[in-house]
């Protein structure tokens, strides 16, 4: 249950200002609130943490405990490197009414981002890792539904520097569990 428990809260906080709730966002400027935009990022945010849970599942029978341990401090310095210097995505030069082109970009975008990085670790460490999976998705969804919903906000809030805060923190813990 902890794992759920932090995936959860470990993506809605690392997801914040991130590329997928950025595009949502820029997306939803542009062509005003779709539903179906808000049901494909959705869609997509589960399937994307999903994925990272299945893996995080098929890896972790195969290690010991302690390179457990140093896989999760891999994987949480990558996702602290990735929240300290990719910034989010500005908005496409020519902007595309496609549902297709939008759901593939954000799911490529989604598959390789900080949060999904941690239910992947999550679930490579906990007994379930379905559940890690289910806190990631529930999680990465009021992300996607925050950048639907403020999308006019959304360049408002100290994005860059709450992200780079939320980086140096995942570093310490990476580097801690290292040590």
């Amino acid at each position: 249950m902890m794992g759920f428990l932090f995936a959860l809260l470990g993506s809605a906080i690392v997801g914040i200002g991130a590329r997928d709730q950025a595009l949502v966002a820029s997306l939803t400027l542009r062509q005003g609130a779709r539903p179906a935009v808000l049901a494909l990022a959705l869609l997509l945010a589960w399937a994307s943490a999903a994925a990272a849970a299945w893996a995080g599942a098929q890896f972790a029978p195969q290690l010991t405990p302690p390179v457990r341990t140093m896989l999760v401090a891999l994987v949480l310095g990558v996702a602290a490197l990735e929240l300290l210097l990719v910034r989010p995505l500005k908005e496409p030069a020519e902007p595309t009414e496609s549902l297709f082109a939008f759901g593939a970009v954000l799911l490529a975008q989604q598959l390789t981002d900080a949060a999904r990085l941690l239910v992947f670790a999550l679930a490579a460490t906990t007994v379930l890792p379905a559940a890690a999976g289910l806190g990631g998705a529930i999680g990465c969804s009021f992300t996607v539904l925050g950048g639907w919903l403020a999308a006019a906000e959304l360049d408002k809030w100290p994005v860059t520097a709450l992200r780079r805060a939320l980086g140096l923190v995942l570093l310490g813990i990476a580097l801690w569990l290292a040590i």
